[in-house]
């Protein structure tokens, strides 16, 4: 049966071979990516001392953690001012999710440019800022690196499928929402696996280290929502890795958000979503706590961009339309509430 799913992986997106070489070159990428954005030492902590301490969430208050963001602002505090001063915009992304921020294999540009959904928002963003999308430098930033990212003050915000939750809110602030997703399972087309069900007892799991997916596998596992045999031990940094397995037959299913998934079913054709949505989660902009100028001033900028008929709309139908489709419940843009 191995034998099998592997010559099927063989058969997908390139191939486990295609896949492998990918993921070398976004190793690659991963070292070269902030020497190649631009002049400047890469320091660009905005929310260093100095700065006012924004609003603490504690986990037992949070409810609704993505109704929980500053109210929107255009008023210039220390951290815009520090971004204005640098003369570029520093934000964590992937450079391996398929339409959401990647380096397209298929290029015939010399220098292959990141692009995806969240690469449109932070240009969108570093326009607004200094005047020019062009005065961004992404940095390569593992799922599990996100918010040690911006606590240390290497990017100023991270742009990278993150979802809001009331945990995270204890670490960094977060924008509005900008996306409604939920976790669903990823599974070969043959595989019984039928959803987030009883179909997942004996099998092998794969989630992202540090991921809303792995933190609801251990809690459902725990609780007996999953059955105990479900073996949820396989881990990766980038949830990319998550496929390359599933391919390669060292799993047997992938939860991650359904957004992502339905990328990395376009990517290969041998594997497929498996049952609905199991969580509703929305992805916001994640940002130092201290910096609370910046969320007012990201927040506005969202604000203009839902409905600019050149920004969140046109952005999704390009990248995320052929794989989501126009009726989604994830194709109009979540509306804001504010603290």
């Amino acid at each position: 049966m191995r034998a099998r799913r592997l010559r099927a992986g063989l058969r997908g997106w390139g191939g486990v071979g295609a896949m492998a070489v990918v993921c070398a070159l976004a190793a690659l990428f991963a070292l070269l990516l902030p020497l190649t954005q631009g002049d400047g030492d890469g320091s660009t902590g905005v929310g260093g001392p100095g700065l006012a301490d924004g609003t603490r969430v504690r986990a037992e208050e949070c409810e609704d953690p993505q109704d929980l963001s500053l109210a929107p602002s255009a008023a210039e505090g220390a951290s815009v001012a520090a971004i204005r001063k640098r003369g570029y915009l520093s934000v964590g992304v992937d450079q391996n999710s398929y339409r959401w921020g990647y380096r397209n294999p298929n290029s015939t540009e010399k220098d292959v440019q990141l692009e995806g959904f969240d690469i449109d928002l932070a240009r969108r963003i570093a326009d607004d800022l200094l005047g020019s999308p062009d005065k961004i430098r992404f940095k390569a930033i593992p799922t599990n690196q996100r918010v040690p990212a911006i606590q240390s003050g290497r990017v100023d915000m991270v742009v990278r499928t993150m979802t809001i939750t009331c945990s995270r809110l204890e670490q960094v602030a977060f924008s509005a929402p900008y996306f409604l997703t939920g976790q669903q399972v990823l599974a070969p087309v043959s595989s019984t696996v039928e959803g987030y069900d009883d179909t997942l007892a004996g099998t092998r799991v794969c989630s992202a280290a540090g991921s809303t997916a792995y933190d609801k596998l251990d809690a459902d596992r725990k609780s007996g929502e999953l059955d105990a045999s479900a073996d949820i031990s396989t881990t990766v940094p980038n949830q990319l890795d998550c496929l390359v397995r599933l391919q390669l037959g060292l799993v047997d299913a992938v939860v991650t958000d359904g957004a992502l998934a339905a990328s990395q079913a376009a990517q290969d054709p041998t594997v497929e979503l498996k049952g609905e949505r199991f969580t509703t989660e929305y992805y916001g902009v994640a940002m130092n706590r201290k910096a609370t100028d910046l969320v007012r001033r990201v927040n506005r900028i969202l604000e203009q961009y839902r409905v600019d008929p050149d920004g969140w709309r046109a952005s999704y139908d390009k990248w995320l339309g052929p794989t989501l489709g126009a009726d989604s419940e994830s194709a109009t843009p979540p509306v804001p509430k504010y603290k």
